[in-house]
């Protein structure tokens, strides 16, 4: 094995920029400043509260990974970010309807003191957002970046921040394949140049951000960071990047239950999932082409775990639906509900029905903490290019090319953890066991 530089200390202050301000942003801000404040635990934060064991069961150490490798702490970060919208951070939270407003009144002021910069926006690519009031106006997409590096730059500046990370908490881009302009770098910034109309915003906050030399993390399904030039600008920049699409609800439990059912060898017949949800998400998804950004991310999940071209017989005709409702009563409270149709010994027909009530925002807030620490973690240890080690949070990981992404939970976990692991030089888990056990 490899000999991993150990990251370098986590000195200063951190900023965090987040392009998109909306409901998952100002959740994730208004946590970090409750948890700082101490009336709130940062639930949801492997980051902030889950252990890591090293050495053998019988060693008992298991220190919480915030312990065991340098992360920044939740009194070092500084918030910015870009919106299409003008609002506060207070005054956008409201609007999500996340959080109520008796558990941001501590926090008030702080949240009303950030304030988002003008956005790259396009309703080419965002469709159902109306009334935007700060949208940048320059004339071609390079200027745009440009403009972008000066916000970088200043903001920098005005918050004496020692490093940055940013990541993509905006709404759902329309779907597209890569083009010729995507391939390389010099195709890329050519395009740039000359505003080249299959380039989106989210490219050319990831351009902007890498060329500043800004770790960057995608949220959202959109074709982003993972085009062939902006990989190659990670790794020309050694920058770490990663995505994509946060894993937060219905995909969350597909990636929890289809390992299980693969596990004890039980067949899928059908799995139809459905999804009803009424924010800033929902209206943007109700868009076709938005919406089959998300589907293709949502789709490829239990194709990668279950493998039907090596299971034929157990998944080799499943059928796989995925709807996504909007329905504004809803608001951040989403409903995912999965109809699964599952056979058992002699194919014998079993069903299983999930229907999971949960807050959208809420479990993506502890994913953007996570992601931004993890971020900075890679970037002082070195790392660049793809970090794949951080696909536990994505629903479509990003993976090298000539690779499947790993979609399993539990695997997941175990490479991320070991990770960690191996970049503290501390032995890996393989779980074997058989240290244990007398074998003479």
């Amino acid at each position: 094995m490899s000999e991993s530089p150990k990251p370098a200390p986590a000195e200063g202050k951190l900023g965090v920029l987040t392009p998109g301000m909306g409901a998952v942003a100002t959740t994730f801000i208004a946590g970090v400043l409750a948890a700082r404040k101490g009336y709130a635990k940062p639930t949801g934060s492997l980051t902030q509260m889950a252990h890591i064991r090293l050495g053998k069961r019988t060693d008992d150490r298991n220190p919480l990974i915030k312990d065991f490798v340098p992360l920044a702490d939740l009194e070092d970060l500084e918030f910015g970010g870009w919106d299409p919208y003008s609002d506060d951070a207070y005054a956008a939270a409201m609007k999500a309807g996340v959080l109520e407003a008796h558990d941001v009144e501590g926090i008030g002021e702080e949240l009303r003191a950030i304030r988002p910069m003008s956005a790259v926006f396009s309703p080419r690519w965002v469709k159902n957002l109306e009334r935007v009031d700060q949208v940048k106006d320059e004339a071609s997409h390079m200027a745009q970046a440009e403009s972008l590096m000066e916000d970088i730059d200043r903001f920098r500046a005005e918050k004496e921040v020692d490093r940055l990370v940013a990541v993509w908490c905006g709404s759902t881009e329309a779907y597209e394949e890569p083009s010729d302009v995507h391939l390389d770098l010099d195709a890329f910034e050519a395009g740039l140049k000359a505003n080249d109309e299959r380039i989106t915003p989210s490219q050319i906050y990831a351009y902007a951000l890498l060329k500043m030399g800004v770790p960057f993390a995608n949220g959202a399904p959109n074709l982003t960071v993972d085009i062939p030039a902006l990989v190659d600008l990670a790794d020309q920049e050694a920058i770490p990047i990663a995505g994509k699409d946060f894993k937060t609800g219905q995909t969350l439990m597909k990636t929890m239950i289809a390992p299980g059912l693969k596990a004890r060898m039980l067949g899928v017949d059908g799995w139809f999932s459905t999804n009803i949800l009424g924010n800033r998400d929902g209206e943007v998804l109700d868009d076709p082409e938005s919406f089959k950004s998300k589907e293709v991310s949502k789709l490829g999940v239990l194709e990668h775990i279950l493998q039907p071209d090596v299971y034929p017989d157990l998944y080799g005709d499943i059928y796989h639906k995925v709807r996504i409702n909007y329905y504004p009563p809803k608001g951040d409270d989403k409903e995912g509900w999965d109809h699964i149709d599952i056979s058992g010994w002699l194919g014998y027909p079993m069903q299983i029905k999930v229907d999971f009530l949960c807050k959208d925002s809420i479990l993506a807030a502890p994913i953007v903490l996570d992601l931004a620490l993890f971020m900075d973690l890679a970037n002082r240890a070195g790392k660049s290019g793809i970090q794949e080690w951080l696909s536990f949070y994505f629903k479509s990981p990003q993976h090298a090319s000539g690779l499947y992404p790993e979609n399993d939970l539990f695997i997941q976990l175990t490479k991320l953890k070991n990770n960690l692991r191996h970049l503290m030089g501390e032995d890996l888990i393989t779980h074997l066991g058989t240290e244990y056990y007398d074998e003479g």
